[in-house]
């Protein structure tokens, strides 16, 4: 498997433990602010499922496998740590995606870095989100 196909089976399993983490938050928020955060949550976790599909697409292309399992999923059992497991797990994605873009220009793939261009632009706004509700 080529090295451009590894990296995005890895973002294709952070994708999934995003939006199965994102939807089991949705559920299990409390509180006063539980129906805004499980409404920003459940939108996120979508998105998160749309990431997911694009990129899978392209390993298919590419002649890869996508990979149908999740990263570790975290189950924090308040709504802030919920938020700072949230907060990490979009770091850990945008950092991941800028290594690909970088990767992907290096190699000539230019459809999968402008895909991870986009991709990016959605977690940072997702990251900003988390951060902004943790406030």
């Amino acid at each position: 498997m080529s090295a451009i196909v590894e990296l995005l089976n890895k973002a294709a399993a952070g994708e999934l433990q995003a939006a199965i983490q994102y939807v089991w938050q949705h559920v299990m928020v409390t509180g006063m602010e539980s129906p805004e955060l499980a409404g920003v949550l459940k939108g996120i976790a979508v998105e998160e499922m749309k990431h997911y599909e694009k990129i899978a697409e392209r390993i298919d292309y590419l002649g890869g496998v996508p990979t149908t399992q999740p990263d570790p999923i975290s189950r924090s059992q308040t709504n802030a740590k919920m938020l700072e497991d949230d907060v990490r797990a979009e770091l850990d994605a945008i950092r991941l995606y800028r290594t690909i873009v970088e990767k992907a220009m290096q190699e000539k793939d230019y459809v999968t870095a402008e895909l991870f261009e986009e991709i990016l632009t959605d977690e940072e706004d997702h990251h900003y989100k988390f951060t902004t509700l943790l406030k």
